[in-house]
């Protein structure tokens, strides 16, 4: 078998970037083919992952994740019309990067620059802070709101807030940086629009971050494959002692980034944009910074940047797809998600897939509020009745009755190998956690079926047994439960997939037929 030298996995990777469009060179976020690139790394680097998460765990771990609402003060009034929850573009931001880069730090100075938290909060939490000996960490108390992410300083779980600037409505997704909770920080991101990569400038956490195995690079790849098309990159903690603000090292960390995203299938030049900011005291967040502070930084202050960002506008027409992240009872079952097409309102009938259960929508929640009816893009709860929310779990999808989502067992994927771990082969009998919009399920490889050249893009003629890392192949994946999924080339963001081992991601794909007769 031809050698696969990184130059030819960079290639691949371009073209597996898998959107039905990339229209003059802009990759649509329905197109993210992100962790192509993880190979390439890993072969300049000696990644020294010593996590290794059993399957099983994985999956425990991820079901366990529930998304945890941040209190904001907002009084749910009447039922808001259609026409006033329009005037304002809703995107959804997720926070990642790697563990202590500062990312619920800046959400929550965020939320407290936008007015979604008053100052005597702030100050309870200040004085909580101190009381563990971790003044520093109070702004992200704003985000972090159970016990076992305070005491550590970690987010486990993904926190959710909203806030509001002149032109857009935002959802805060805060996700987790930490390796162990890779599976919570992918349930994140799948329901994002746009990314903000917060990286830490301060000495030895950037380099901690990017290299040997920090999470860094996996966030980024992991992003792209999920949809995240347009990223901010907020170089954070500027103000720090080993920093202060230096032109120099801000460019040292630019330099550095610009390949890889080039590599992760990013559009540098339209889809990433680079700022410096202070999470902890919110400097050139709300408003540009004086030239006092940084002389050299003539670009936008983090809203502005939110604020100009594009994302492709959706078809509010399309067949009804909301997988669903969570599910609770009050008054009735109501159900959490990110509608990925049509429009939902009060009153209509939808069937809950793969148990093919007829549904009558009583409400519909935007953020804190109710509202009529709710387009595609918006994070939305949903109360249902002719449901128990015990027969409910999280990867269902609340779809249209007329064109109702596709249920399968197995399916035909093309993959990219990344890399695996322990170098072991990739064959029929090869088991890993698939991960697919909100689902998580274990799979088998029961089928090699072919392998593509990367240079000409097309199937060798040669009969597949196994292949290693770097490899393009189109397999027959199974699963044990039925999971509701939709062809690559129709339904971008159900679709596509990572696999992962031991808590590492080993290959990403598209899924490219469905079995004759699976359709509801």
């Amino acid at each position: 078998m031809a050698e696969v030298t990184p130059l030819d996995i960079a290639e691949e990777i371009r073209s597996l970037q898998l959107d039905s469009a990339e229209v003059n060179g802009v990759i649509n976020p329905e197109d993210a083919k992100p962790e192509e690139v993880e190979e390439v790394d890993k072969m300049e680097e000696d990644s020294n992952d010593n996590v290794t998460i059993s399957t099983q765990e994985m999956q425990a771990e991820t079901s366990k994740v529930k998304d945890k609402e941040v209190p904001v003060s907002e009084d749910v009034g009447a039922p808001v019309e259609m026409e006033e929850d329009n005037k304002k573009r809703h995107l959804n931001v997720v926070f990642i990067g790697h563990v202590d880069a500062g990312k619920s730090t800046t959400g929550g100075q965020i939320l407290f620059l936008s007015g979604q938290v008053d100052d005597r909060t702030i100050q309870k939490y200040e004085k909580e802070a101190k009381e563990k000996s971790r003044e520093s960490w109070y702004m992200a108390y704003i985000m972090d709101t159970n016990e076992e992410e305070r005491v550590k300083g970690k987010t486990v779980e993904v926190g959710r807030a909203y806030f509001e600037t002149e032109t857009s409505r935002f959802t805060i997704l805060d996700a987790p940086g930490h390796k162990s909770y890779v599976p919570n920080m992918i349930s994140g991101a799948s329901q994002a629009d746009i990314g903000v990569l917060v990286i830490s400038a301060r000495k030895g956490e950037f380099e901690t971050g990017y290299e040997r195995g920090g999470q860094t690079r996996e966030h980024v790849q992991l992003a792209k494959t999920l949809g995240v098309s347009k990223l901010l990159v907020v170089v954070n903690k500027m103000d720090d002692p080993t920093v202060n603000w230096s032109k120099e090292r801000y460019d040292e960390i630019e330099s550095k980034m610009v390949p890889f995203l080039k590599l992760s299938g990013y559009n540098v030049k339209k889809d990433v944009q680079f700022l410096p900011i202070s999470g902890l005291l919110g400097t050139n967040m709300k408003t540009r910074m004086g030239k006092a502070i940084c002389p050299w930084w003539n670009g936008p202050c983090l809203f502005e940047a939110l604020d100009a960002i594009e994302v492709p506008p959706r078809d509010p027409k399309g067949p009804f797809r909301m997988p669903i992240i969570d599910k609770f009872k009050d008054m009735g079952t109501v159900v959490m998600g990110k509608v990925e097409s049509g429009s939902v309102t009060e009153g209509d009938s939808l069937l809950v897939m793969p148990n093919k259960t007829v549904v009558k929508v009583l409400a519909v929640y935007c953020d804190e509020n109710k509202v009529r009816c709710a387009g595609p893009g918006e994070n939305v709860r949903v109360r249902l009745s002719g449901i128990d929310d015990e027969d409910i779990l999280s990867g269902f999808v609340l779809s249209s009755v007329a064109r109702p989502i596709t249920a399968v067992t197995e399916f035909d994927a093309q993959l990219q190998i990344l890399e695996l771990v322990d170098n072991a082969i990739f064959t029929a009998g090869y088991k890993a956690v698939l991960h697919i919009h909100a689902v998580v399920e274990e799979c088998e490889i029961v089928q090699l079926l072919q392998q593509i050249d990367p240079k000409t893009r097309k199937p060798m003629k040669k009969k597949v047994l196994f292949v290693k890392n770097g490899a393009i192949v189109v397999c027959r994946v199974q699963v044990n439960n039925l999971i509701c999924i939709e062809k690559f080339s129709d339904f971008a963001q159900l679709g596509r997939f990572t696999l992962r081992t031991e808590g590492k991601t080993v290959a990403v794909g598209k899924v490219m037929e469905l079995p004759l007769g699976y359709n509801s």
